[in-house]
C-alpha cells in the first residue's frame, strides 16, 4: 500500500510543512518524530548507527522536532537515548527543535509486565538535576522546549513554573510544556510562566483529553500528541497473531494488542481503511492527518525509514473541518478496545 502514496512522500522528501508551537515562537515539522522507541519499550535498543541512520534520514525528509526524555533507556544504560542523540548533535543542533523532559524515574518492577511504574519527582532540586545530566548527554548549552514529564502531586504547579522561568532566565531552556497535563494544573502553571506545549496521549483510541482543545486555544499553548497510532496500532502492520519480545516490549501486555482486541477494534480499522481509499493514503497517514489538521502535533516513532517517509506524508494529506466533525462522529458511534494509558505512577 505504500506504492500508492508515493507522490505524497515524494513531496514531502523536498519540504515539510512548519508550525508554530503554540505561541512559543518555535517552529516545528507538522510531524515530529517520538525518539523513545530507538531505545526504550519497543525492544532491544538500537545502537549508534542504527539511531544515527534514522535521525539523518528524518533530517532530509524535513523533521526538525525530536522528542526524548531522560528516561528512554535501558536497565543497564537508563540514559540510552539521551546519549545516543548526544553523539550525533553536533552536526544537526542548529537544524531541530529539541525537546526533552524530567521529573520522573522508574520504579522497581514487580509484575510479568515489561512496563515499570513510574516515580514522579518534581523538586526544584530534582528538576536541575535532571536538566543539568540533559544537557550534559545531549551535548548542548540548551533545551528548547523542557517538559515536565509527568504531574507530581507533592508539588504544587506554580513551584513547577516558578523554576521552568529560572531555567528559562539562565538560558538553559528556551521554553517549557507539561506530559499528561490537566486543565487547572495547566492553567496554574501557566499564569506563573506561560507553557508553549502539553504533551499528551492522543489517537483515534485515546481521545480523553479532547476537552483540552479550548483551553489549549485560549491560553496559545501547542498540542503535542504521543502515541497517535495507539502504539503502532493504527499503523495497520499488527494482527492477532503479532507476537512481541516478553521482556523488552511495552506492546506484549498492551490491552490494544491482545488477540480480543482486533476483533472488537475491526469497525475502527474499517473506517480507517476506508478513509486511507478516499484520500488515496495509509491507515497511519489518515491517523495521523486526523490530528494535524485539527492543528495538532503528532510525534510517532519508528525504527524504519519507509515508516519515516510514510509518517512525513501525512502531512500533505488536508481534511476540512466538516470532514473532521464527520471522522469525530463516526468515531463517537464505534466500540473499541481498551487502550493501553500509560504505566503506574507511585505517588
Amino acid at each position: 500500500m505504500l506504492n500508492t502514496v508515493f507522490l505524497h512522500q515524494l513531496k514531502l522528501i523536498i519540504s515539510m510543512k512548519k508550525i508554530e508551537l503554540g505561541k512559543s515562537g518555535l517552529q516545528v515539522s507538522a510531524v515530529g518524530l517520538g525518539c523513545m522507541g530507538l531505545s526504550h519499550a519497543y525492544g532491544e535498543a538500537m545502537n549508534l548507527k542504527e539511531i544515527e541512520d534514522v535521525i539523518m534520514k528524518a533530517i532530509d525528509l524535513g523533521y526538525t522536532f525530536f522528542d526524548t526524555a531522560e528516561v528512554y533507556g535501558t536497565e543497564s544504560d537508563p540514559h540510552h537515548n539521551e546519549r545516543m542523540l548526544g553523539e550525533i548533535m553536533g552536526s544537526i543542533r542548529d537544524k531541530i527543535v529539541l525537546a526533552t523532559k524530567g521529573g520522573i524515574r522508574f520504579g522497581d518492577n514487580d509484575s510479568e509486565s515489561a512496563t515499570h511504574p513510574l516515580i514522579t519527582d518534581a523538586s526544584p532540586a530534582s528538576l536541575r538535576y535532571s536538566l543539568e545530566g540533559s544537557l550534559r548527554r545531549l551535548k548542548t548549552d540548551h533545551i528548547d522546549l523542557y517538559y515536565q514529564h509527568r504531574i507530581d502531586p507533592k508539588v504544587e504547579p506554580e513551584e513547577v513554573a516558578e523554576v521552568m522561568a529560572e531555567f528559562i532566565k539562565e538560558g538553559k531552556i528556551l521554553s517549557w510544556g507539561i506530559s499528561e497535563a490537566n486543565e487547572d494544573y495547566l492553567r496554574r502553571a501557566h499564569a506563573v510562566c506561560p507553557v508553549a506545549a502539553i504533551q499528551n496521549r492522543y489517537s483515534m483510541l485515546a481521545r480523553w483529553h479532547e476537552s483540552l482543545f479550548p483551553v489549549v486555544k485560549e491560553l496559545g499553548v501547542g498540542f503535542v500528541a504521543f502515541s497517535p497510532m495507539a502504539n503502532g496500532l493504527l499503523s495497520g502492520c499488527y494482527n492477532a497473531q503479532s507476537q512481541f519480545d516478553l521482556k523488552t516490549d511495552f506492546r506484549a501486555f498492551m490491552p490494544q494488542y491482545s488477540k480480543e482486541s482486533f476483533e472488537k477494534n475491526q469497525s475502527l480499522f474499517n473506517l480507517v481503511n476506508h478513509l486511507a481509499v478516499q484520500y488515496g493514503a495509509t491507515p497511519a497517514q489518515i491517523s495521523l492527518a486526523w490530528m494535524i489538521n485539527k492543528g495538532i502535533i503528532p510525534i510517532p516513532g519508528t525504527r524504519k525509514i519507509a515508516r519515516l517517509e510514510e509518517n512525513a506524508g501525512s502531512a500533505n494529506i488536508e481534511m476540512t473541518a466538516d470532514e473532521l466533525k464527520r471522522i469525530d462522529t463516526a468515531l463517537d458511534g464505534i466500540e473499541m478496545s481498551e487502550v493501553f494509558g500509560g504505566s503506574k505512577i507511585i505517588k
